[in-house]
């Protein structure tokens, strides 16, 4: 069983969104706001990397074996994804302690810029599928 478009696409698509956000928000934090990079900086864009694989695995298995649910789909892993970030917001708060206040920042950041990329790459996706 080989690799999807969709799949390759939304995962290539990811590696590069990740790639430069994640540099982006080092620069950023060392240059602009100095004092304000955290140790555990590296976790945040790994963390919304190993959520797009999830959800890009979860979205093909939805397509190909239940394709009238992808609307539930849609709506069922935003909430998921809201739950997944809070709690990884909450354990960062209360087990590492360190820079809070820039953690939750830059996470939030994170997220809304994540929201954007994925909404964004799945209208394409459905915009296309109604061309066909």
């Amino acid at each position: 069983m080989g690799i999807s478009a969709t799949k390759r696409g939304f995962i290539v698509s990811l590696t590069l969104f990740i790639a430069i956000c994640g540099g982006l928000g080092a620069v950023i934090l060392h240059t602009f706001l100095s004092g304000q990079y955290f140790g555990a900086y590296p976790l945040i864009p790994a963390f919304f990397y190993l959520l797009g694989l999830f959800s890009i695995y979860a979205f093909e298995v939805v397509r190909d074996k239940y394709p009238q649910k992808l609307t539930l789909f849609y709506m069922a892993e935003k909430i998921i994804k809201l739950l997944l970030s809070i709690i990884f917001i909450l354990l960062y708060c209360v087990v590492v302690k360190v820079q809070v206040k820039a953690f939750i920042l830059t996470f939030v950041g994170f997220y809304v810029l994540y929201l954007i990329f994925e909404t964004g790459f799945f209208f394409m996706f459905e915009w296309n599928q109604k061309k066909k």
